[in-house]
Formats: C-alpha cells, structure tokens, sequence
C-alpha cells in the first residue's frame, strides 16, 4: 500500500464496521479520519487517501455528518471543508440508542404476546426483549462510568 492511502489497520477496522453493520465506505471514511492529521482531511484528502471518487466520499460524509460521527470544518481562508472526527463520536452515539433498544424491546415483546402458543417464538423472542431492555437500562450507565473514571479510560488504551 502507499502512503497516501488507508493503513492496513485501518481497512481492517473498516472491514469490522462493516460486518457490523456500517456502510462500508463511510466506515472506511471513519477510519481514515480516526488517523487524520490535527485539522482532519478535505474531501479530496479522503478520495486520494481512499483511493475512490469525490461521489463515494461526498455519500460517505454525508452519512456519517448524518449520524454525528463527524463534522465539517472551515479554516479562514480556506475554500475546501475538512472533515474531522466529532468529540466523543461512539460513546456519545452508543448512549443514544438506549431509546432504540427500549423501542426494540417494545416491538419484539409484541412478537413474544402474539407467538405465546408456540413456546419457542415465545422464548426467544422474550429473551431478545430483555436483552434490549438490559442494553437500554445499561448502556447509559457505562458511559457515565467512563466518563467519571479517568483511570478506566487509562486502562482500556493499548497504545
């Protein structure tokens, strides 16, 4: 691989996201970002460094400008946009979804209520309802233990 393109680590951290369930190229975009020099990258940045067109980087800003992972930037003087990681893009947009995992929750309970004479629809299906109420009551509270813990913070990184 060249410089100018995404590091190995970083396509595989995009190839994660993706069997995750991310778009791939905004997944890819993410990463190139997470190792963007301070001030992140323009659009054209993101092309060369991606190896991909303007039109797969423009989708791909979108999206992810969509779901609050990043954000755009202007310098004075400076016509282009960059493109930088938002602060506290996953823990930020992991806490949110408590509200998905209850509304989850919700609907799959109604799977379990109306499979109730099959025992195993209704098994499962109330075991996934619990398991998202338990991510909806949780989640939140990781965060705010992240948060007031700096040593926890400490510990986790590798680097």
């Amino acid at each position: 691989m060249t410089e100018h393109l995404a590091t190995e680590p970083a396509e595989q951290a995009a190839a994660m996201m993706t069997a995750a369930g991310m778009p791939r190229m905004p997944a890819r975009a993410m990463m190139a970002l997470v190792a963007a020099p301070e001030g992140g990258y323009t659009a054209a940045d993101l092309a060369d460094r991606l190896g991909v067109s303007a039109a797969s980087v423009s989708s791909a800003v979108q999206y992810l400008q969509r779901v609050h992972f990043i954000q755009r930037r202007t310098r004075p003087g400076d016509r282009r946009d960059r493109y930088e990681l938002a602060h506290g893009t996953f823990y930020g947009s992991i806490a949110s979804n408590a509200t998905v995992y209850e509304r989850m929750a919700e609907f799959v309970t109604r799977i379990a209520q109306e499979g109730r004479e099959d025992a195993a629809v209704h098994e499962r299906a109330t075991e996934m309802a619990s398991f998202f109420r338990f991510l909806a009551r949780r989640m939140p509270q990781l965060i705010e233990e992240w948060e007031a813990d700096p040593r926890a913070r400490e510990e986790d990184r590798s680097v």
